[in-house]
């Protein structure tokens, strides 16, 4: 009897091994790590899961268009705070999106503005090498000149905007080639353009004031452009130079006083305070021209100027090529945005008594009837 229970033990404990047995699939994996089910596109179970199927299609497109699985940090460092600036910042990073570098997906930026200030604009862009970017954006040549001289010996790339003259800020060398490991767009004014367009609204003014700030070095070559080709227009150039945003107010008076009409540079410090020189020529009837859309929002008469949003779009293209490794900053020269367009306010033309020639609001790029705040 004893050795006959003793045998049915056995054979019920060898039952239970084969029963534990059959959860373990032929691949040696056990339940808790089973690979997943496939079904068939054409059985029954596919309709079931085609909701899912879509949605995780609908997932795959949407990341369709980020560039690989690397991701990237960069640092925008922007000079100062106005209109131009800030289009160029977000074309850049729309130009970059286009390349598939998204922030937020694949991309963190950070951001510093120096508020016109070069000992902050160097404090700005050590903070970057320290954070181990993998790319500097300068927006504007004090900015640009602080990041590249901080980048090259961190060997960090340089992609700059608003650069007026790259060559004279040497960033650039005679041939447009980089100095180094730096590269970027210029927004060289369209003088000539400029001096032709304000000729034809103003067919009795004889002298253009310019003011600058004597510190940068785009705005004393775009001068120098200016009163090399003034006179073939009819017109005398008078300058006056600042340091500071505090010096504006007294420079504009006395500007404003010897001139038919000013004509503004993409001067960073200028443009900071162009309110202020803005309202100073309305109470003197005197028409203000600007260099770029923004400016002619905010009160300028009209500009033959640039789009900022197409110029920091073709930036940030270049600077997608540097960090997907397509390009060196050093293999590409900086480029530039040949075509100007004309942009006019027709709110800032009533106050002045002042029509604006039919041939240039039937070539606008844009005609703004008010002023903007």
């Amino acid at each position: 009897m004893k050795k006959t229970m003793k045998t049915l033990i056995l054979a019920a404990m060898a039952v239970s091994l084969l029963t534990g047995c059959s959860g373990t699939s032929g691949s040696g994996q056990t339940e808790g790590s089973k690979a997943p089910e496939t079904v068939s596109a054409n059985t029954p179970e596919a309709d079931g899961t085609s909701a899912q199927a879509d949605e995780s299609q609908a997932s795959s497109d949407n990341t369709a268009d980020v560039a690989d699985d690397k991701s990237y940090t960069i640092g925008i460092g922007q000079f100062a705070s106005h209109g131009s600036l800030d289009n160029c910042r977000e074309g850049f990073l729309q130009g970059l999106a286009e390349e598939g570098i998204v922030e937020g997906q694949n991309l963190t930026v950070l951001y510093e503005n120096s508020q016109a200030d070069g000992g902050i604009a160097s404090q700005i862009v050590t903070n970057f090498a320290s954070q181990k970017v993998d790319l500097i954006c300068g927006i504007a040549t004090p900015m640009a000149q602080s990041a590249y001289g901080i980048g090259r010996k961190q060997n960090i790339p340089v992609i700059y905007t608003a650069v007026t003259d790259p060559v004279a800020a040497e960033l650039a060398n005679e041939d447009g080639t980089p100095v180094g490991e730096i590269t970027g767009t210029s927004d060289k004014l369209p003088v000539t353009q400029q001096l032709q367009m304000i000729r034809t609204m103003l067919p009795d003014a004889k002298v253009i004031g310019i003011m600058f700030t004597t510190s940068e070095v785009n705005s004393l070559s775009a001068i120098e452009e200016y009163k090399a080709a003034a006179g073939d227009y009819g017109f005398e150039i008078v300058d006056i130079g600042i340091s500071t945003t505090a010096d504006v107010p007294l420079a504009a008076d006395s500007l404003l006083e010897k001139v038919d009409c000013v004509t503004n540079l993409t001067d960073n410090t200028v443009v900071a305070s162009l309110p202020v020189i803005l309202d100073k020529a309305a109470k003197k009837n005197i028409p203000v021209f600007g260099s770029e859309i923004e400016q002619v929002k905010i009160g300028c008469l009209a500009a033959m100027g640039l789009d900022y949003i197409d110029l920091g779009k073709q930036t940030g293209r270049m600077a997608a090529a540097v960090l997907k490794g397509e390009k060196k900053a050093s293999e590409m020269s900086f480029e530039i945005i040949e075509e100007a367009a004309f942009y006019g306010n027709t709110k800032v033309a009533e106050n002045l008594g002042i029509t604006i020639p039919e041939d240039l609001t039937s070539s606008a790029k844009e005609l703004f009837t008010e002023i903007s705040q």
